[in-house]
């Protein structure tokens, strides 16, 4: 019998080519189309005899979930054939080398972690902000771009919030791939994304160690380890791991959901602000748990359940990155108390935020008005991240919860969206013009151009009106209403 998907075959239009991977799920081959100029591979699975039954729902899962998924973190779809008939999944072809060529080449250094890390993690809140989990996150399904950016590949594992999860019904809860499974997997829960989170942090261990921290366990058994099981802290394997690196990795592999990051936004954040990273005991770990203790992880792991886990997942919507401009060249200005209540206010809604309080300068410029402690006259920077952090005191937020940034830019609006795009912001907090503002004003006005480019809501807050105008007065010694209407 003729093999239908020989290189020089035609196949629904699209002719392959070379055979770029054949493996126990399936083939990969490069194919063009006449009404595609996009460079595509084709993905055959497996369904002879003696095949998983992996395979026939890897199949219909990734060739259901590829095309709800949009971005630049994932392949794009082009079309799929009939499993009955000739079964196969034509996406984009991908340049670049995989995650697993990165591993490889042995340990990375920090700030080489950091960067692929951040990616990955982008990547992920794409995905999860697209109500899909990946779980088989690891370097072979991680393609990196000559850009730098990464690419997600390899759904067939995945779990869509819209969709059958076959898996599931078929009662493969565990699926994945065995050192990166996480421990809600184990315990036969597919629907919460710091599955990914988790996986995400054996990724950034191995890249930063050279080693797996639970090993290649081969059996169920051995995979249950992770339940209770403490790996061995980086800095244990390798010196020069720093303590930043070490609390963001361990964080992630907590065994507890709750006790992980529960963004994969908060973990980019923090990859890329290492000086921002709140350190805990985690970040100077030096060995493992003892024996009493692990076995109470072990106890506490056995009476919690996989409905509990869900039951405590936080929704994207709950763990925001919130962005509040803070104006530190005018500190004494009346509008820092609106601006201050309203992000108290936002902050109420929720316990796993990110608030990120950014002061945009020109140049550095500071005023002379203002007091200036000694050591930090000589040091612009440093003076105005002194003022964010007395803005910020009043609002009493824990360490891990706060981050501070002066930023250096002759553009005070292009800067501050700039920013909260990179950080994946969900909302922007800034004042409204007052009333020196009025008319054309308004549409030059910084407030104006960050709602209208700013990738997330933005909330403008206004003073009272009788706050306004005493304001405009004292500083400009006019009323409003003698401007020009």
């Amino acid at each position: 019998m003729t093999d239908p998907f020989a290189p020089g075959s035609v196949i629904e239009g699209y002719t392959l080519g070379e055979r770029l991977h054949a493996g126990a799920m399936g083939d990969v081959f490069r194919v063009t189309h006449p009404a595609h100029q996009t460079p595509m591979v084709m993905k055959v699975p497996r369904f002879g005899a003696g095949d998983s039954a992996e395979n026939v729902l890897g199949f219909e899962t990734e060739s259901t979930i590829l095309p709800a998924l949009t971005g630049p973190y994932v392949a794009r779809f082009f079309s799929a054939g009939d499993l009955t008939r000739l079964p196969f999944v034509v996406v984009e072809f991908i340049p670049g080398e995989s995650l697993e060529a990165i591993v490889q080449r042995g340990v990375s250094p920090p700030p080489e972690v950091a960067r692929l890390g951040a990616a990955l993690a982008d990547a992920l809140h794409s995905i999860h902000r697209q109500d899909t989990i990946h779980h088989d996150l690891k370097p072979d399904n991680v393609m990196v771009r000559p850009d730098g950016n990464v690419t997600l590949i390899d759904f067939g594992l995945s779990h869509h919030a819209r969709f059958p999860d076959l898996l599931a019904e078929e009662n493969r809860f565990a699926a994945g791939s065995a050192p990166y499974v996480s421990p809600e997997q184990v315990q036969r829960c597919r629907t919460d994304p710091r599955s990914d989170l988790f996986a995400l942090g054996v990724v950034l261990y191995e890249l930063a160690t050279g080693e797996l921290p639970f090993g290649a366990p081969a059996t169920n058994a051995g995979m249950r380890d992770r339940l209770w099981l403490d790996p061995k802290p980086p800095r244990a394997r390798v010196a020069d791991v720093p303590p930043w690196l070490q609390e963001i990795i361990l964080r992630c592999l907590e065994v507890d959901p709750a006790e992980r990051y529960q963004s994969a936004a908060h973990i980019a954040f923090d990859l890329r602000h290492p000086a921002q990273v709140a350190l805990t005991s985690r970040a100077e770990k030096s060995q493992q748990a003892g024996f009493l203790a692990q076995v109470r992880r072990w106890w506490q792991a056995r009476e919690r359940g996989p409905a509990e886990q869900a039951r405590d997942r936080a929704p994207l919507s709950s763990t925001p990155v919130i962005v509040v401009a803070v104006d530190t060249v005018h500190p004494d200005a009346d509008r820092h108390a609106a601006i201050r209540r309203a992000t108290q206010q936002i902050l109420s809604a929720s316990d796993e935020y990110r608030l990120v309080c950014v002061s945009v300068l020109r140049g550095f410029e500071t005023p002379g008005e203002p007091e200036r402690s000694s050591f930090s006259a000589a040091d612009p920077h440093l003076d105005h991240l002194v003022r964010l952090r007395h803005w910020a005191d009043p609002l009493r937020l824990p360490p891990e919860r706060l981050s501070l940034h002066v930023l250096d830019s002759s553009g005070t609006a292009s800067t501050l969206v700039d920013f909260a795009r990179r950080n994946h912001a969900d909302l922007i907090i800034l004042g409204a013009p007052d009333a020196s503002q009025r008319g054309l004003a308004w549409l030059r006005s910084a407030a104006s151009t960050v709602a209208a480019n700013a990738p997330c809501s933005v909330h403008l807050v206004r003073l009272p009106e009788g706050t306004r105008q005493d304001a405009f007065a004292r500083e400009t010694g006019l009323s409003p209403d003698d401007l020009p209407q």
